[in-house]
């Protein structure tokens, strides 16, 4: 008969004279169990301090780790499988899934530098030329072109989509504003469309990308999520693990800022496909060239942009790597377009005519002026963009999203 400390009680004592059994027999050591009342986790010999389970490998969550022995989750006792079938605990006293722990938050700027690089931001353009802008927009009709131009970028920009964009950003040498490009076409599709909108850095050499966006702190990395992310997570799920930016926009660092992190191309792929079902753009701002992940990156991307700065040796390697692209599928140079930035305001060079040459290969281009709060560095705040920098990220944005859309 049952005593009265209920059934608890009795399965306690059945497995406590078990498990005298197997240690009388075979020289192990008991296990011990606790007071009668509703079952807890029995303890392994090797159990941690605080008094529960360490955890197994395969449960990363804390509390769902099994307990020693087999699946079932009570120990294994000698001879007791063959006297009676294992009992297991009630659904009601198993311990309730806990949220993944993962990597300690990081700021984006070292709280030693924080206060050196603090500075007030600059305007894109001087006073003078912001005052005159404004003064033949007043006594000309240039107001009502600027306005239908917008629109017909907006329309561009606002097309519906079935499947989420990847457009891939990179170049053939540091320093020609990659990862400006990024932020500001990712910033500009942000803006126009309603649906979520991703920035995936793919750069794992300290890329300023989260810097550019005005990211505070970062935690999870692209190798993290790679693993993370599965397919019958929600958006709300899976944006636990972003970093949220005004408009509806994410980012994902591809590091917290340290030297050494690692990022292969297995671990991009199926980041890619595991994120992007969940938003309607994604702009992976990835490596130089020809880095494997880079490589990997623009051959699975629907629109391609190659930065490169507006330089004699930076039009001369430019103008090299498109015509080494013409060997390849005609639609990976038809998909691509090519970003000229000034890094000075007047630099003396004729850039219709290096225009004209480079679209010769079959490839876009788009000219980024000379903007001081760009050239400053630092988080980009569109409202302090010169007009014509405005204008040329909307229509690289309508460019490139027009050239993933099509099919070569």
């Amino acid at each position: 008969m049952p005593s009265g400390d209920g059934w608890q009680g009795d399965v306690l004592r059945d497995l406590r004279g078990g498990a005298e059994q197997g240690a009388q027999g075979s020289g192990g050591q008991a296990y011990r169990a606790s007071a009668p009342g509703p079952v807890q986790g029995t303890q392994a010999p090797d159990a941690a301090p605080g008094g529960g389970a360490p955890p197994q490998a395969g449960y990363p969550y804390e509390g769902q780790e099994q307990h020693a022995g087999h699946p079932g989750g009570w120990p294994r006792q000698a001879g007791y499988q063959e006297q009676r079938q294992e009992q297991q605990a009630p659904a009601a006293y198993a311990p309730a899934p806990q949220p993944q722990r993962g990597p300690g938050s990081r700021p984006v700027v070292d709280e030693g530098l924080a206060d050196a690089l603090r500075s007030k931001p600059r305007y894109g353009e001087s006073f003078a030329a912001r005052a005159a802008r404004a003064l033949r927009r007043t006594l000309s009709s240039s107001a009502a072109s600027e306005v239908a131009e917008i629109t017909r970028t907006a329309a561009v920009l606002q097309q519906p989509v079935t499947t989420g964009r990847q457009i891939a950003v990179t170049s053939i040498r540091g320093g020609s504003g990659k990862s400006t490009v990024a932020a500001l076409l990712g910033t500009t599709y942000a803006h126009y469309r309603h649906d979520p909108v991703l920035f995936m850095e793919a750069d794992p050499a300290l890329g300023s990308l989260p810097l550019r966006l005005g990211a505070e702190s970062l935690r999870w990395t692209t190798s993290d999520v790679a693993d993370i992310v599965k397919p019958d997570m929600s958006l709300l799920d899976v944006t636990g693990y972003l970093v949220q930016l005004p408009d509806n926009a994410w980012l994902l660092p591809a590091s917290q800022g340290q030297i050494g992190v690692m990022l292969d191309s297995r671990s991009y792929e199926r980041a890619v496909v595991a994120l992007r079902r969940y938003f309607g753009v994604m702009v992976v701002d990835c490596e130089t060239l020809p880095a494997e992940v880079a490589r990997v990156a623009l051959a699975a991307a629907h629109g391609r942009v190659l930065t490169a700065p507006a330089t004699p040796d930076g039009l001369t390697s430019t103008y090299s790597v498109l015509q080494w692209m013409q060997g390849l599928p005609p639609h990976v140079i038809a998909g691509t377009v090519v970003v000229l930035t000034e890094l000075v305001p007047h630099s003396g060079i004729d850039l219709d005519q290096a225009t004209r040459t480079i679209k010769s290969t079959g490839a876009s281009i788009q000219v980024l002026p000379y903007d001081r709060h760009l050239a400053a560095g630092g988080p980009i705040r569109t409202e302090l963009l010169a007009h014509p920098t405005r204008e040329a990220a909307a229509r690289l944005a309508a460019d490139v999203f027009h050239l993933s859309q099509k099919r070569h």
